[in-house]
């Protein structure tokens, strides 16, 4: 787990606490539209910023799928032992610290007081822990468009509202409120 933080305040010192679960670094245009949804608040606002990083493991998996399969199938125990895990790991750690520094920048751009952490455990079980450990008033999740997962309902915003107990917000990434608006996708409830 690796952690960072913005902004000057103690985060422990405010009072309304808010999750964010991010598949990707936010954009400013991400971060503004975040931070606009508690403008209105009397209190300070501290987001808690949670972001997943790629499975090494599930990354070379991936990436074998892409190979022709009549190609490999006689071998692929032989492609995947010349692979070097540790090495693909510390490239996902790497990345996702890196994405990571971005989206609490585009928090602090945005006005925001942030901190964060990089996960390689269940990306819920890490959301449920840190509204637990933070008093966390809500949860906001961003993702990319996940039909298939939302229409069984085994995304992370399905799976989120099944286990804590504050509102979960689901914004698609990279995306206005009115585009979201538009065809049913993004704001999923509260």
């Amino acid at each position: 787990m690796v952690s960072a933080t913005a902004g000057t305040a103690s985060l422990a010192d405010m009072s309304y606490d808010v999750v964010l679960l991010v598949e990707q670094a936010l954009s400013s245009a991400d971060a503004v539209q975040v931070r606009s949804l508690h403008e209105g608040l009397d209190e300070p606002v501290a987001y808690h910023v949670i972001l997943p990083m790629e499975d090494a493991a599930a990354r070379i998996e991936a990436s074998l799928g892409t190979l022709n399969g009549g190609e490999i199938l006689g071998t692929p125990s032989l492609l995947v032992n010349e692979v070097d895990l540790d090495a693909v790991r510390k490239d996902c750690l790497d990345r996702a610290t890196a994405e990571l520094s971005d989206t609490l920048g585009a928090l602090r751009t945005a006005g925001a007081t942030a901190e964060g952490q990089v996960v390689d455990a269940s990306p819920i079980e890490a959301l449920k822990a840190k509204v637990a450990e933070v008093d966390g008033r809500e949860a906001i999740i961003l993702t990319r468009p996940h039909v298939v997962a939302e229409f069984f309902h085994v995304d992370w915003s399905s799976q989120a509202r099944r286990k804590i107990g504050v509102p979960v917000l689901h914004l698609l990434e990279h995306e206005t409120f009115d585009e979201q608006a538009g065809e049913g996708e993004g704001i999923t409830g509260l």
